[in-house]
């Protein structure tokens, strides 16, 4: 047998996730992702009050927060055939990008950067050298000597107290690493203004949705009333504190986070040949202009791209059974009519059973079932879900500015298109998605005030909201773009309760395991491409790749007692 390559848990991510690589020499030649959860969240929802899900589906996962809420109140309106105003609309649509931006900007500094940049490097900087790299690539105010002096001190004092405290166990020195000392300095400084960066941009969630994490929302609409004359409801000194977090977001994404990338990208050019993975995206769309019943007014659009050919776009149908499937082939879970057979969420399972080995263990056996995580598919085909994605899409379908921002990418690192559908390429889409949706906040912004200004207040639909008015069955979904990627909600009501339930998120799509005819998943797949291993004991290649994807393993499964079978049970006294 040949060398496999164990990495687990993943780190950095959220939830837990164990890779095996097998190699060939110093190359990976097969890989496979397996989620060590168990996920359970469609099993709680079961005969619960369809309205209250929202709550529920939100706790699936922290770092996702809002975004399988806005799923969960979606599936029920669409289910219900239910309208929200437009004032609603364009509430959500902030909040969505507000996540998105916050999300990307966290990833690429707090999980994904330090694949890249050598920490401990920076302690060797020049701090007015990197003040000149700085200056040269931005009108970033903070890039004086003195203050990139001040942040190589701070760095320089958790390596003498002993400890790198949030940038400890990682690879440094490893021969991987090729910034010079001075640009890791400046990514560790902006790492450190993200922290602070972040903690005041969530506060546009707090305003709409009255907390971060897990704002509040309400099937038909948003709870968040309109009344420029009360101090608790959404008034004047509110939207302008939106404001102020709109230019901050658009002011760090253009000073900050795009110069960063262009910058880190310069010097791993390499991987603009590696991790393609399995060359088909696909994105739901969002963000609607009017509705989501009028996928035509969507900024981020629908469609399938199939065998990296961006000249096509595939229209896809979110209820139609031959479209979207997930199989359990490769997963712990059992099915009635057999693992084989491949169910689309509505009439989707989720029958536990771990047939794995004993923990601690070697290896998983994948020529069976070897992961939580089940494989959604397309047309039976694999698929890639994301930023890289969603651009891919934009920029095929004619979108001006993600066209002019992927051009002037290639251009600027001097690499061809196929470049794209790389780990290098996945992590560029997501900075230049964050400047397309931070541009686009503001007209958003600027509609809800003109609908405030011109006597439209409302937020909320009250016509379907008691359960005598709903059919006795009745069944929808409900979609967004998270930032992760494709998130889906299937529910199935029958006398105003849940009677099936089915999530399939991004790093579902993703982070799936082989399916019945063998075809791996996305991460699988981007591993077995053109990936060269340096030191089997220090795999940042492998970190590298999967943590272009940003994966989130907790929305993928979720946590249950081994011995009970029992989810969280909490005691409220």
């Amino acid at each position: 047998m040949s060398e496999r390559i164990v990495v687990d848990p993943i780190t950095r991510i959220e939830g837990h996730l164990r890779i095996e690589a097998e190699m060939a020499g110093d190359r990976i030649a097969s890989a496979y992702s397996s989620g060590t959860m168990v996920r359970g969240i469609e099993l709680i929802l079961q005969g619960r009050d369809p309205r209250d899900a929202w709550a529920y589906t939100q706790r699936i996962c922290g770092v996702c927060t809002l975004v399988h809420g806005i799923a969960s109140v979606r599936a029920v309106e669409n289910a219900l055939n239910y309208p929200i105003p437009p004032n609603a609309q364009l509430i959500r649509n902030l909040m969505i990008g507000a996540q998105y931006i916050h999300d990307h900007v966290m990833h690429f500094y707090h999980l994904h950067a330090l694949d890249w940049v050598d920490v401990v490097s920076a302690l060797s900087a020049d701090p007015g050298a990197t003040s000149q790299l700085a200056q040269s690539i931005s009108k970033w105010p903070k890039s004086s000597p003195g203050y990139f002096s001040d942040m190589k001190k701070k760095l320089k004092s958790f390596v003498e107290a002993g400890q790198l405290g949030i940038f400890a166990k990682a690879y440094w020195g490893h021969s991987a690493y090729k910034l010079p000392p001075e640009a890791n300095l400046m990514a560790v400084s902006h790492y450190l203004e993200a922290l602070s960066w972040q903690r005041d941009v969530v506060k546009l969630h707090a305003i709409f949705g009255g907390k971060n994490p897990h704002p509040n929302f309400l099937v038909g609409g948003t709870a968040s009333p309109i009344d420029l004359n009360s101090d608790s409801a959404i008034n004047a000194k509110k939207l302008a504190q939106v404001q102020n977090v709109i230019t901050q977001m658009q002011a760090f994404v253009d000073q900050v986070y795009v110069p960063d990338t262009l910058a880190i990208a310069g010097f791993y050019k390499d991987w603009g040949e590696r991790g393609e993975g399995v060359g088909n995206f696909l994105s739901y769309g969002d963000l609607p202009g009017t509705t989501m019943d009028d996928p035509s007014s969507y900024f981020l659009p629908a469609g399938v791209i199939l065998n990296r050919d961006i000249s096509t776009v595939h229209p896809l149908d979110m209820n139609n059974p031959d479209e979207i499937q997930e199989f359990v082939s490769h997963s712990w879970y059992d099915q009635d009519d057999g693992k084989d057979v491949p169910k689309h969420p509505y009439d989707g399972e989720t029958n536990l059973n771990y047939t794995g080995p004993k923990p601690p263990y070697k290896h998983l056996n994948v020529e069976e079932s070897y992961s939580w995580i089940k494989s959604p598919r397309w047309r039976g085909k694999p698929m890639e879900v994301g930023p890289l994605a969603r651009v891919l899409i934009l920029y095929a379908k004619g979108h001006e500015q993600t066209r002019e921002l992927v051009n002037m990418t290639l251009k600027t690192l001097d690499l061809p298109v196929r470049a794209l559908f790389s780990t290098l390429g996945r992590t560029a889409a997501r900075t230049l998605e964050t400047k397309i949706i931070a541009d686009a906040m503001q007209g958003w912004q600027d509609q809800l005030i003109a609908n405030i200004k011109a006597g439209d207040t409302k937020t909320f639909n009250e016509a379907l909201w008691e359960p005598s008015t709903w059919p006795s069955r009745c069944q929808g979904v409900g979609f967004m773009e998270a930032p992760r990627g494709a998130l889906g909600h299937w529910v199935v009501i029958e006398n105003g309760k849940i009677s099936n339930y089915q999530a399939v998120v991004p790093s579902t799509w993703n982070a799936g395991p082989r399916d019945a005819q063998g075809q791996p998943g996305a991460y699988e797949a981007a591993l077995q491409d053109n990936h060269q291993v340096v030191d089997p004991k220090q795999p940042v290649e492998i970190l590298r790749t999967i943590h272009s994807f940003d994966p989130c393993i907790a929305c993928a499964v979720h946590l249950s007692d081994p011995e009970t079978g029992e989810k969280i049970e909490v005691k409220v006294t």
